[in-house]
Parts: structure tokens; C-alpha cells; sequence
């Protein structure tokens, strides 16, 4: 058997509900954490929509492994 890493996967929405979600999503987004509670607060927790909302790309960077 081979040994390989399945690919991460991407959140599918942005979770803001607690203090380290929301530090998770500003360094995503890389915009301060306010930035991403006003933009989930106007167009909902998905994240390429959120991003969108914030001039950022989605999914902006390689995946984590």
C-alpha cells in the first residue's frame, strides 16, 4: 500500500463563533478579525462567498498538510 497523504480538504463555511475560529479566518483571509465577523454578518458563512466579499481569493493558498 502505498504511502500517500489524501489531500486537506477546505472548510466549507466560515464559523466565527469562537475566539480562535475567527483568528483562524482573519489569518486566512489575512484581514483583521472584524473585517471577517462584518463580512459573515453580510453575506453568510460561505467561504468563497465571504472571500469574495473581502477582495480575497478562495481557497488563496496550497492546502495545509
Amino acid at each position: 500500500m502505498p504511502d500517500e497523504q489524501s489531500p486537506a480538504t477546505e472548510p466549507k463555511s466560515v464559523n466565527i463563533g469562537e475566539p480562535w475560529e475567527r483568528a483562524y479566518w482573519a489569518r486566512r483571509f489575512m484581514v483583521p478579525v472584524e473585517e471577517v465577523q462584518a463580512a459573515v454578518e453580510a453575506v453568510g458563512t460561505d467561504p468563497a462567498t465571504v472571500a469574495a466579499h473581502l477582495g480575497r481569493e478562495w481557497p488563496g493558498h496550497e492546502p495545509i498538510v
